[in-house]
């Protein structure tokens, strides 16, 4: 049976679609496609100019590396990762946890400001709230401005290393300053005092808290969980074990030994870097970037 131009195009609009659908759906949640048009909202002002690198970094399919990356290196911090073993129900409800983060993003870096002040806001009342004792016995608070810096110096630093290895425009060295300046923007909002606007500082300071870091019993049941355990159907699960490769071959060497995890160059070089460059490609193809306003 020959197949013609048109049936091929048909078909491949239809995997495309159905795709889009299913990243949409667990991304963004079932309401989507609405929320990113009030976001999308042409004539208010926003905390970013169309040509910032914050915009490139965050359109980009390669947040999806970035996101895992952060998630699991942040948990390296005993009592980071206690707050979220403690108040976080992200076993129960994992795609419900992904979507308001990806509209925190979403709304801050793209959504005019009245919308991004509204979600920084709902954040900081959310930290209130988020208070206790580690399981070694200290306390900690969401609100801890030092804490808070652990949290966003790795999450920009994972977002910036994927995008970097995997992004379809990679920034040069000032974009790259630029994009640590834009997220300070965000991060002051939040409570971080002093945070880095560039890229030596970014470094700086996650090299001062070398020190506070170790994995848990914590860190390791989350580890499993995002690498071993997801949520998902038996068919997704080799597209998934793509973005698995990916975010193992971007994690700092530092953090390996804490995770569990051995450090192979040659194998991440030659087999994981690839197979992360797919993924990203398929996601970009299925999801298209939108035009921003």
């Amino acid at each position: 049976m020959k197949l013609d131009r048109s049936t091929i195009n048909e078909a491949v609009a239809t995997v495309r679609e159905s795709l889009t659908k299913a990243l949409r759906d667990r991304v963004a949640g079932p309401e989507g496609e609405q929320r990113m048009m009030q976001l999308l909202e042409p004539s208010a002002p926003r905390w970013f100019a169309e040509d910032r690198p914050i915009r490139r970094v965050h359109a980009d399919a390669a947040m999806f590396i970035g996101g895992m990356r952060a998630l699991l290196v942040q948990s390296l911090h005993p009592l980071a990762m206690a707050g979220v073993a403690q108040h976080s129900d992200y076993r129960n409800d994992p795609w419900g946890r992904l979507q308001r983060t990806a509209d925190f993003l979403a709304a801050t870096s793209f959504g005019p400001a009245t919308e991004a002040q509204r979600t920084i806001d709902i954040v900081n009342q959310v930290h209130e709230r988020v208070v206790g004792v580690a399981s070694d016995g200290r306390p900690y608070s969401a609100r801890d401005p030092h804490l808070l810096r652990w949290v966003h110096i790795i999450e920009i630093d994972s977002f910036l290393a994927a995008h970097q290895q995997f992004g379809e425009f990679p920034l040069d060295a000032s974009g790259c300053d630029g994009y640590v300046k834009d997220t300070a923007v965000i991060a002051r909002k939040l409570g971080v005092t002093a945070p880095p606007e560039s890229v030596r500082a970014l470094r700086d300071q996650i090299s001062s808290y070398r020190g506070e870091v170790r994995g848990t019993k914590e860190s390791r049941d989350a580890m499993r969980y995002l690498l071993f355990e997801p949520p998902l159907p038996l068919v997704a699960r080799a597209a998934y074990s793509l973005l698995v490769a990916a975010t193992l071959s971007t994690l700092p060497r530092w953090s390996r030994p804490h995770l569990g995890l051995p450090y192979l160059p040659i194998t991440e070089r030659l087999a994981l870097r690839p197979l992360g460059d797919a993924i990203t490609r398929v996601v970009r193809w299925a999801m298209p970037q939108r035009p921003t306003t």
